[in-house]
């Protein structure tokens, strides 16, 4: 009998269409299959991993080791408080039960690419053959080029061609593999939902996000079903049921953007379905990951459009950063998003833009500290996708149009909270301010602390200074 495979499972904790286990099952259906995961403190701190989503990923690891008990697959887990130290116990596991193949799945930051190689290469050096794939990504970096072989560095046009290269290839789901042949192996206990030292941000709330895949396929039919149609006239009002909230799902890996998209063709009475605005943000998701792997200074946290930033000066001051860190900036919208995120985890995505702008366009605070806040708190951080967000809020992004957006939060507010119900929602009506109160529709009997800046006399500041830095200007 053959030696058996090992399955590396990381931000992609599923058993349905994930390309590293289905591999492993196969080659190793009648030898079988080890699957491991790391516990690892010190790198979740280093890159700003929020509690809630810690506590979610060991709650959808735990219910990943169920569903490979079914495939007659153990789970062990192992502790390392860095990347560095993978390496070693990674093989030390392949020694002790002989095996001859890893498998796992590209992630795409420098963190992680960089982990990776070094697990690789001593896996190599110890004769242990490793497999790698792109289950993350639907099309893999470098094949949505131009007319000149080139990568898109603006929006529009890639995903044009990412549409048409998907309807070219169509690539299949993998279904969940075969049983494998049982070993004599007792998979590891998986932890509590503890932060392991990681103190940032809300607790994990399990009835907001349920743990594991099939919960995360029950939300995704639902969505399909009941609300993917009426997602471009009400995704941006806060306040609505609909959006899909599967981002916490994607970001660990309980469900894929093969399968969401599989569920939109399923599913959607719309028969223009492919090009449905959430189909547009799967793409996004794609564009930033295709980003940070073709430019990689973008993992050093330096801009797509460097020759804008270096016409710039950030501004610090920080009574002003904590004012927008705890959402009491004076504006009802922003605090709101932010309390939001700080009881729950998670931030309904036009707030994010709105929140995001009010730090870079009118505080003039460097993006990398909102970015890095966002990812402390976010059960859905994403490296990519909150780095381009973030350089796109401030103007130094890839975007298809170079123009600079200043998001009023009045009149965002007009626009998608006219009833004021987002913000009663987070902001109790009994401590909203009388000024902030009439705007947003409340009544009001206790007065929140007054606007932190005068928001006129800032727009134009900002106006001027990326005017005068070469951006054309778009107040929104």
């Amino acid at each position: 009998m053959s030696n058996p495979k090992l399955v590396w499972f990381r931000n992609d904790l599923r058993i349905r269409d994930h390309h590293a286990l289905y591999q492993a099952a196969t080659e190793g259906l009648q030898s079988g299959v080890i699957a491991v995961a790391s516990i690892t403190p010190e790198q979740w701190l280093k890159q700003d991993e929020a509690k809630c989503k810690v506590q979610f990923w060991i709650s959808c690891l735990r219910s990943l080791k169920e569903d490979l008990a079914t495939l007659n697959i153990p789970l062990l887990v192992v502790y390392a408080a860095n990347n560095q130290q993978l390496p070693e116990q990674l093989i030390d596991i392949c020694r002790r039960y002989s095996v001859s193949d890893v498998f796992f799945n590209n992630e795409y930051p420098a963190y992680e690419q960089q982990r990776d190689l070094a697990v690789e290469q001593r896996l190599n050096a110890g004769g242990i053959r490793c497999h790698r794939f792109d289950s993350d990504l639907i099309l893999a970096v470098g094949t949505v080029v131009n007319q000149q072989s080139e990568p898109y560095r603006v929006f529009t046009p890639f995903a044009r061609a990412w549409r048409q290269k998907y309807v070219q290839v169509m690539p299949d789901l993998l279904p969940a593999p075969q049983a494998v042949t049982p070993l004599a192996i007792t998979g590891d206990p998986v932890p509590d939902g503890q932060g392991y030292g990681v103190s940032r941000g809300a607790d994990w709330q399990a009835t907001l996000w349920p743990a594991g895949s099939e919960a995360a396929h029950q939300r995704l039919e639902s969505f399909v079903e009941r609300k993917v149609d009426l997602y471009p006239q009400q995704r941006d009002v806060p306040s609505a049921d609909s959006t899909s909230t599967l981002s916490p799902y994607l970001s660990v890996g309980a469900i894929s953007a093969r399968q969401c998209l599989a569920a939109m063709r399923c599913y959607s009475e719309d028969p223009d379905w492919f090009e449905n605005q959430w189909v547009t943000e799967l793409i996004w998701r794609e564009f930033y990951r295709h980003l940070i792997v073709l430019y990689p200074e973008m993992n050093r946290w330096q801009p797509f459009k460097p020759e804008i930033e270096e016409r710039l000066s950030w501004e610090f001051d920080p009574v002003l950063f904590d004012a927008w860190c705890n959402g009491e900036t004076g504006f009802p919208i922003v605090d709101a998003g932010m309390k939001q995120l700080l009881e729950t985890g998670w931030m309904h995505n036009r707030v994010r833009m709105i929140t995001a702008s009010f730090l870079t366009k009118l505080l003039r605070h460097d993006w990398r500290l909102g970015a890095r806040f966002f990812m402390q708190h976010l059960i859905d951080g994403d490296f990519a996708s909150n780095l381009g967000g973030w350089q796109w809020s401030a103007s130094v992004g890839a975007d298809a149009a170079p123009y600079f957006r200043i998001f009023n939060p009045q009149r965002q507010t007009e626009r998608f909270d006219p009833q004021g119900r987002y913000i009663a929602e987070w902001l109790p009506a009994s401590a909203v301010g009388a000024k902030q109160a009439e705007i947003a529709g409340l009544a009001s009997t206790q007065v929140r602390p007054g606007p932190i800046i005068d928001y006129s006399k800032q727009r134009q500041i900002s106006l001027d200074l990326y005017q005068s830095s070469g951006v054309t200007v778009e107040p929104l």
